[in-house]
């Protein structure tokens, strides 16, 4: 059988360690214009990992192996910023009922643009979609697996843990929004903060026992599929278990309301979720000292 743990391992060394000399040797290095090189490809040459206009830092991205489901490799988007000189915390990202597509790499560059190592995970074994019918069908295929997308989300915390991450939070949108609170559930000795963006909750106090880390979610009150009485009950639930839980409810959108690519989308709402999400990933990840 192949040992993927060895690649996992001599993929992320040599991405790490290559990337970590760039960055030392060209440290000191400037093109004369006051920019410092790091040790990135060369500006005129496209890249999937540039970052848009207004991130904070430079991005670097590779796809790379980090998980063996049934025997067949599966592989995600590895995000970090282009100026890291060693491991971060780092962001396991759960797709939406689309796919691992261009809109989720995006997301996983901005979070690593601030300051994050992220990894997208593939629940879809490589595919994306595009109509609802299709979604719902490739959705429903993977719930009815579910020891294969827990293994897949096992080995994705294993994967920033070789990497050397201090620190590993969950963050889903839809679909994935449940599968980010689930894996609090599931590996509550890995995860140190988790983000559901519209995700399916539960009410099952023997299973949210479990949970250790702070959740932030955020939901609409016009969801007609997480319906805001769920998202209600799920609070009074982990309340009652003294869980750490901060909800956000947005009174006037729906389901997906921070996808650009959906009807529902509202921009004022979704940029205020992303910095409410920033500012709980920093509070929740961060290594520094606090005397």
């Amino acid at each position: 059988m192949f040992e993927l743990p060895d690649i996992r391992r001599r993929s992320l060394a040599a991405l790490i360690s290559v990337f970590l000399l760039f960055s030392a040797c060209s440290s000191d290095r400037s093109d004369g214009t006051g920019d410092t090189t790091y040790g990135r490809k060369p500006k005129s040459e496209p890249q999937a990992s540039d970052v848009q206009a207004g991130a904070e830092r430079p991005v670097d991205a590779e796809t790379l192996p980090y998980a063996e489901v049934d025997e067949e490799l599966v592989y995600g988007h590895f995000a970090f910023p282009s100026d890291m000189v060693e491991p971060l915390p780092a962001i396991i990202v759960v797709h939406d009922w689309w796919g691992l597509n261009d809109d989720i790499r995006d997301a996983a560059s901005r979070l690593a643009a601030a300051g994050y190592m992220v990894l997208a995970v593939d629940l879809y074994s490589g595919e994306t979609v595009k109509s609802v019918e299709a979604a719902r069908n490739k959705m429903i295929s993977v719930v009815e697996n579910p020891d294969d997308v827990e293994a897949n989300l096992r080995q994705a915390l294993e994967f920033v843990s070789i990497a050397g991450a201090p620190k590993k939070a969950m963050l889903g949108w839809g679909f994935g929004g449940g599968w980010s609170l689930n894996s609090t559930m599931l590996f509550p000795n890995d995860v140190d903060a988790a983000v559901i963006f519209y995700g399916q909750v539960s009410t099952d106090e023997d299973r949210l026992r479990t949970i250790n880390a702070p959740v932030l979610g955020f939901f609409g009150a016009r969801d007609r599929g997480i319906k805001v009485e769920s998202v209600q009950e799920f609070e009074e639930a982990m309340q009652r278990l003294r869980k750490d839980l901060t909800l956000q409810i947005y009174k006037d959108v729906g389901h997906a309301f921070a996808d650009p690519a959906r009807s529902n989308y509202h921009s004022e709402n979704a940029e205020d979720a992303w910095q409410r999400t920033i500012e709980f990933l920093t509070a929740n990840l961060s290594t520094a000292d606090p005397s």
